[in-house]
């Protein structure tokens, strides 16, 4: 696996900047190890990324997490590429939904 950091700065797109990062990097199948930072609100619900936040008092919730959360003084991020897979979403039948399906690589991909 290789690892990559890197830092965001305030009032950038915490989603945005991440699935950013992994489209500049040609990341496949990726995995955020940590994101560590404060955000100026938060807004969950949406898809792909797991998140849980913690307020001023110490009170935590956690959800699907939606573009538009701002970064407030930092985020400061860690991904890391399984370079041997790749991600992708196909249908189920089971119930319908795309569901994710992991390919491994041949050498030459």
């Amino acid at each position: 696996m290789k690892t990559y950091a890197f830092r965001l700065q305030p009032h950038q797109d915490l989603m945005a900047e991440i699935v950013a990062f992994g489209k500049a990097n040609n990341i496949r199948a990726g995995v955020l190890l940590t994101c560590v930072g404060s955000l100026e609100q938060v807004t969950l619900r949406g898809e792909h990324i797991h998140l849980s936040v913690s307020d001023g008092q110490g009170r935590t919730t956690g959800g699907h997490m939606l573009p538009g959360n701002k970064v407030y003084t930092t985020a400061e991020i860690v991904v890391g590429a399984l370079g041997n897979v790749e991600f992708e979403r196909e249908m189920d039948p089971t119930y319908g939904y795309a569901e994710l399906a992991v390919h491994t690589k041949t050498p030459n991909q």
